[in-house]
């Protein structure tokens, strides 16, 4: 059940979440789970919500543990948008590296090398708003119309889509209409790593 592996992720056992949510223990037990003629018998919404909140997890969090679906799930590094762009945190490839890494468990890639991004702040609406987290991977392919993470030489991170890709620039599209299109020269980029999956 979803709720087990809610409180197998946070170290707790079913009455524990129970506690902490603010429930009776056995709210969550396995003999709760049938009624008297044998009837499957669901958690309220009410409940599930308490859950979420008391573990710090998303509705979508939840969704992936129902079912086979929670056997997909994966931990990956997790950093602010805003911290992204200082030092020590990536490697020449842009994978993950350093200290000051979190982590979160999100459904899996097959890139080893994944890592997660909180948005900050309104300025890429409609496509991301803050708090939403975004899955990069370093290691997937990336095409024409792509959203990606990009980090120049100069430290400057930034999510964009690709608009096009020579062997001498690089044209990204704002997510945001307001803010205008980049055409970075190739020699000024670090790395770009594509946007894989998001938590909307």
């Amino acid at each position: 059940m979803a709720l087990d592996r809610l409180a197998e992720r946070a170290g707790m056992s079913p009455s524990g979440l129970a506690k902490r949510s603010g429930l009776d223990p056995t709210t969550f037990n396995k003999s709760k789970r049938i009624t008297a003629d044998g009837r499957e018998r669901w958690p309220s919404t009410e409940s599930v919500s308490k859950a979420l909140a008391a573990t710090n997890s998303s509705i979508d969090t939840f969704v992936q543990l129902i079912g086979d679906g929670a056997r997909s799930l994966q931990s990956v590094p997790l950093l602010s948008l805003v911290q992204a762009g200082n030092g020590g945190l990536f490697d020449d490839s842009g994978f993950p590296s350093g200290k000051g890494w979190d982590e979160t468990a999100l459904p899996a890639t097959s890139d080893e090398h994944a890592y997660a991004l909180e948005i900050s702040g309104d300025s890429m609406k409609p496509a991301y708003r803050d708090g939403d987290i975004i899955v990069v991977s370093p290691g997937t392919p990336i095409r024409r119309g792509d959203r990606v993470v990009v980090k120049t030489t100069g430290g400057e991170v930034m999510v964009k889509e690709l608009k096009r890709r020579t062997t001498k620039t690089l044209e990204l599209q704002s997510l945001n209409p307001v803010h205008p299109d980049r055409t970075l020269d190739v020699d000024d980029v670090a790395w770009i790593a594509r946007i894989v999956w998001a938590s909307q």
